[in-house]
């Protein structure tokens, strides 16, 4: 990339598009062409035709989707699956017609089989059976990933897809009802802080183990493969550890200060029992995070005290 390319963030306002914004101005990329949906609507095709004729970027990172956490997934496959399809199917078909010289999708490490082998590699793609409860939003990113292959086969197009695993930051949604379980975890411990309760309710068995990624890290790490990497072949991004939910709740709790009792409900879903990321391949091309958990949580509870705790009880 050159640091004159005109680059199109889409999804420039959420977790990751907002971190990838902050990157690339930081390293220079001063040429960011960035729409919100009340500009454009990604699920419209005409209009999304029509800016990239008129824009003509050089370069796209896609980071644009409908997410959320189990219960969002759960209660609503259908917007999931259609909405995804329809902005991913629409933004990387313009890419190709404009003339995109390289484009990035992000999809996500839901999209591995819910018994994946552990540490999971990127060739368990495809190999088994989804997790039911986000199944909609893995079908639509793997549709994504094998779009992105087609047009690298059959149009020779520089289209990489990079397999985040769960991310974590500033800009992330804190809503109970729809938020993934990292800064549900973190709004929930500063609520019961707050409110003087004496216990605090994690969903599930507190058993699963999960891996944790700083947003600002996989921004990192996508300029990075913008720079070095060609293959339509996915790749993993990750930080190579995982913990489990009861410790990341005990560990969010020390954090923020709450010093009342855990309790995990046992009635409520788990979800894939552990998701670890093989990260060896983006290892070995030289990117590594550097940006612990501690850290990373605690940065992003100064966040949210600073833009989101108003929205939280008193």
């Amino acid at each position: 990339m050159q640091k004159s390319d005109k680059i199109f963030v889409a999804g420039h306002r959420g977790l990751v598009g907002s971190a990838l914004v902050r990157k690339l101005r930081e390293e220079g990329f001063a040429n960011l062409v960035t729409r919100d949906r009340a500009q454009l609507d990604l699920r419209n095709e005409a209009d999304v035709d029509r800016f990239f004729a008129e824009q003509k970027p050089a370069v796209v990172v896609f980071a644009a989707a409908k997410v959320g956490g189990i219960k969002a997934n759960n209660d609503l496959p259908v917007e999931f699956l259609l909405d995804n399809l329809q902005i991913q199917n629409n933004v990387i078909r313009a890419a190709h017609e404009a003339g995109v010289r390289k484009l990035l999708f992000l999809g996500s490490s839901c999209i591995y089989p819910k018994h994946a082998p552990q540490p999971i590699p990127e060739a368990a793609l495809l190999s088994g059976a989804l997790e039911p409860t986000n199944e909609a939003y893995a079908i639509a990113k793997i549709a994504g990933i094998k779009l992105c292959q087609a047009y690298a086969r059959e149009y020779g197009k520089n289209f990489i897809s990079a397999m985040p695993t769960n991310l974590y930051g500033p800009n992330d949604n804190f809503d109970l009802l729809s938020s993934h379980v990292l800064p549900a975890l973190l709004r929930k411990a500063h609520d019961a802080k707050m409110n003087g309760d004496r216990e605090l309710v994690v969903w599930g068995s507190g058993k699963p183990r999960r891996e944790f990624l700083h947003v600002d890290d996989l921004a990192a790490a996508c300029v990075f493969l913008l720079k070095k990497y060609d293959s339509a072949e996915i790749i993993n991004v990750g930080c190579g550890e995982d913990i489990s939910i009861r410790e990341l709740a005990e560990l969010i709790c020390d954090i923020v200060g709450f010093r009342g009792d855990l309790t995990c409900d046992a009635t409520k879903p788990d979800g894939t029992p552990r998701k670890l990321l093989d990260v060896s391949k983006l290892h070995f091309l030289g990117w590594r995070h550097s940006i612990g958990l501690r850290e990373g949580i605690a940065r992003t509870y100064e966040w949210f005290l600073h833009n989101a705790s108003q929205d939280a009880p008193k």
